[in-house]
């Protein structure tokens, strides 16, 4: 162990080796930052075929000047469609918001929120990253292979994702698509243990857990989440390949195998996984509301709390996904009452968030209107989840669109609004230049409109039986009085997509055009503003260490006349001046 030592001499490096093969926490979480917001638009762009499949299912519609259409009408294929979906959710989900939220956020602000020069394992760091390579080529791939894109949905059921090219969509897709997800998951495990150490041991002296912000809080857990429950994913993965390679039957009951047992490793993971996609948007989110509302974050020990609650409950739900199973209905209880008591934590959050908001001198950034949207979407998706928690409400709505507007509401509404408000918020220390306000705020009214547009009609969808995932023409004709419906939400969603371009532009131009930013913009508390300059050093991150002396909520404190007091700043009282000793190790000794 040794004391945390600071060197400024930040030798040039070769472009290649400062900016792509990068050890810098900062490059590699830039560098996942763009990457996955082209996911996000590859994702983005599915999204506008599959809408315009359930809005037009029976017309001939032109589409880049060739006439695509199903039997029957449409765009695409039956089976096309369902890879669509697929993919879709698959892209967005492994691709876009874990790796944006645990990848680029993490990444960029643990060292700099905690006063550390870098990730305790920077080699292992830039591994995280390149090792997900292999994953986004295979799982572009799959999109044009021959026999079509995976076809099991993005929970791949077996036993149809276990029978190699039984149906369409079953081939090489499938296979590509299992061992994408190996990569990814590999690459989450390794951030992860380099999230949990750089934390627990290279902060500042003074930073003490309970001075950290509720961002790298949020982050610590969600990385002790990727640790537990990601081995179990990784596992259930590499059998579902051997059945499909080899010939085993873990999952294929012609050989004695158990179709469920996939559901059960897969949702031990993926319901964990939720909170893995929502929990840094929880800290984030928490950052910026005490920010613009110039008070201490309300109750922030319960706010830790809470968060540690979620997460615990959060690896005894995951049987609410198959209340249809066939499941004893006992143990059916057990997981309907665990999962409304997930409800009371949240309930903590949402009460704290509204707290700390109230009698605030509020300043409406876009980034704190991409919070609270994220806090009132949040709101409607946890709702929505406590009827699909119900299991006599569950077995009616399940497979509907009710289930997929409750899931875009926690994951679009929740964590992509929490995404938006951390890029306008961090933007400045990221580039050192500002966004456009004006902009960001014309972004953020149509995306806040048009979302709700399109997400919300899904409920009505939902509880008048439309299933998801419908390819079958003879089932569109079932619901042939909700194609008005229907249509309205897919005019709503091109708008949607169009209002995202405003996001691109505003980003782009800013990059190159923006107006430069101070070290501290927006007169904050925490380390990465106010012992950083905007952006940090390229190496180091800091001239000097930092030293702690509070938490970094401490707005409108009576010991300073100004309504911010940095966490660095020593106080007035002499007795007082000396912080709660750190003792850390010299990073990069893996």
């Amino acid at each position: 162990m040794t004391t945390h030592a600071m060197s400024t001499n930040h030798h040039e490096m070769p472009f290649i080796r400062r900016y792509v093969f990068s050890t810098d926490h900062k490059v590699i979480g830039l560098q996942f930052l763009f990457t996955t917001l082209f996911f996000l638009s590859v994702g983005g762009l599915l999204a506008m075929f599959i809408r315009t499949q359930l809005a037009w299912p029976f017309e001939e519609i032109p589409v880049f000047g060739a006439l695509l259409y199903a039997q029957g009408g449409g765009i695409i294929l039956p089976e096309q469609y369902i890879g669509l979906v697929t993919m879709h959710g698959t892209i967005m989900i492994f691709f876009f918001i874990i790796p944006m939220l645990s990848g680029a956020f993490g990444n960029f602000l643990i060292p700099l929120q905690i006063g550390a020069r870098d990730m305790a394992f920077p080699r292992l760091n830039l591994l995280s990253y390149w090792i997900l390579w292999p994953a986004f080529l295979m799982i572009l791939a799959a999109l044009f292979v021959e026999g079509g894109p995976p076809s099991a949905g993005w929970t791949s059921y077996a036993p149809l994702s276990a029978l190699p090219n039984a149906v369409p969509g079953s081939g090489l897709g499938q296979t590509l698509w299992l061992l994408s997800l190996l990569f990814v998951g590999l690459g989450s495990l390794l951030g992860a243990m380099n999230y949990i150490t750089t934390i627990l041991l290279l902060r500042a002296p003074g930073m003490t857990l309970f001075r950290m912000p509720l961002t790298t809080w949020a982050l610590l857990i969600t990385a002790t989440l990727v640790l537990l429950a990601t081995p179990v994913l990784t596992s259930a993965l590499i059998l579902l390949t051997l059945d499909r390679t080899v010939g085993t039957h873990f999952f294929l009951p012609i050989g004695g195998g158990q179709p469920l047992l996939w559901q059960h490793l897969f949702w031990f993971y993926s319901h964990p996984a939720v909170y893995i996609m929502i929990l840094p948007a929880m800290g984030m989110t928490s950052d910026i509301l005490s920010t613009f509302s110039r008070k201490p974050l309300f109750g922030y020990t319960a706010m830790v709390l809470s968060i540690m609650a979620i997460a615990g409950l959060g690896f005894i739900v995951w049987g609410h996904h198959m209340f249809v199973s066939g499941m004893n209905p006992l143990l059916g209880t057990s997981f309907m009452i665990a999962t409304m008591v997930i409800a009371v934590p949240s309930s903590i959050k949402t009460f704290n968030w509204l707290a700390t908001l109230w009698g605030g001198n509020i300043r409406f950034t876009t980034a704190l209107l991409n919070a609270v949207a994220f806090v009132s979407m949040f709101i409607i998706g946890g709702l929505s989840g406590i009827y699909s928690a119900a299991t006599p409400v569950d077995i009616f709505i399940h497979d509907t669109y009710f289930v997929v507007g409750h899931l875009h509401y926690v994951l679009f509404g929740g964590s992509l609004f929490g995404v938006f408000a951390g890029i306008y918020f961090w933007f400045p220390k990221m580039f050192g230049r500002m966004l456009n306000e004006r902009l960001g705020k014309i972004h953020f009214v149509l995306t806040l409109i048009t979302f709700n547009l399109v997400f919300f009609p899904m409920f009505i969808l939902g509880v008048n039986g439309m299933p998801r995932r419908i390819a079958d023409p003879f089932v569109y004709q079932l619901f042939a009085p909700l194609q008005g419906l229907n249509q309205f939400m897919t005019i709503s969603a091109y708008v949607l997509g169009a209002a995202q371009l405003v996001f691109f532009f505003n980003v782009a131009y800013s990059l190159v055009k923006g107006k430069k930013a101070e070290a501290n913009p927006w007169q904050a508390n925490s380390l990465e503003w106010v012992a950083a300059s905007s952006p940090p050093l390229p190496h180091g991150n800091f001239e000097t260490v930092p030293i702690v002396y509070r938490g970094p909520y401490e707005y409108s404190s009576p010991e300073v006349e100004q309504d911010w007091y940095p966490q660095n700043r020593p106080p007035r009282v002499p007795e007082l001046a000396s912080p709660a000793r750190v003792v850390v190790p010299t990073p990069g000794g893996e």
